[in-house]
């Protein structure tokens, strides 16, 4: 009888240990979570697709200016993948331990783009027209084609004078919104919002590079899953993709290095 309740005990005591072990993470079987920057919204369902594809699994995304997804990351955002419009916020948060510094690579290279209500606007002067009375941008404090957006327009020389103009949005998506409702006469934003209103491609030496970089959250429960997701992008495939939804390349990234590499 004791060697029964002997037995009856320690099975006890190993369930009540295993319900108390802290989680490992997320189940394969469910989908891997990308924080993306909001110019990649017009490509989310075919990247979802291309990795559904590829690994047979789903993928969930989270759309926002980057640096409030960089914010959330440092807060512990249940992320696995953070996609930024600019490379910096992923190095910070690889410098601080809340992305896997091997897993940093830039992805792709992106594009301005310049749109106005009722007329085919072609340079950043043609803002200074008096019937231009807002002209919508997202915000520089985190969000990278915000900064690009600005920096666009100093370079021009007209920043000054047409800043009492400006209106901001949290991100890409919430300019080009304003645009489409008529809450603003004119966008400069990420060339992924503007191609669609039959905008214009602002030349890549008139702004500064935009880089946009992807990395693994240290916390995240599926890194192999992430990895494996940021090798997916620089495959000819989403190669492909970023190039018909007017993104550049960058020379090492085309060349298929792996994740982590210096260039």
């Amino acid at each position: 009888m004791s060697g029964l309740l002997s037995t009856t005990v320690v099975l006890f005591l190993s369930l009540l240990v295993a319900s108390c072990a802290p989680s490992t993470g997320k189940s394969d079987a469910e989908p891997l979570t990308v924080a993306a920057a909001a110019d990649l919204s017009p490509l989310s369902e075919a990247m979802a697709a291309l990795y559904r594809q590829t690994s047979g699994k789903e993928l969930r995304f989270v759309i926002g200016s980057s640096g409030m997804l960089a914010r959330q990351i440092e807060q512990g955002a249940p992320f696995d993948v953070y996609l930024s419009a600019n490379a910096r916020y992923v190095e910070e948060l690889a410098r601080v331990g809340k992305i896997l510094p091997d897993s940093v690579r830039v992805y792709a290279l992106g594009r301005l783009g310049i749109w106005a209500k009722g007329k085919q606007i072609r340079e950043a002067r043609e803002l200074l027209d008096p019937g231009i009375r807002r002209i919508a941008i997202a915000n520089p404090a985190h969000a990278p084609y915000g900064e690009a957006a600005r920096d666009y327009l100093e370079r021009a020389g007209i920043w000054a004078k047409i800043e009492p103009k400006i209106v901001y949005g949290e991100n890409v998506r919430q300019a080009a919104q304003f645009a489409e409702s008529g809450n603003a006469d004119a966008l400069v934003s990420s060339w992924t919002t503007v191609r669609p209103l039959q905008g214009t491609l602002v030349p890549e030496s008139e702004h500064a590079p935009i880089r946009q970089a992807s990395g693994v959250v240290t916390a995240s429960g599926r890194r192999a899953d992430g990895l494996q997701f940021i090798e997916m992008l620089s495959g000819a495939p989403a190669r492909a993709l970023f190039q018909k939804h007017g993104f550049g390349l960058p020379a090492d990234e085309a060349a298929g290095k792996a994740p982590g590499e210096t260039p």
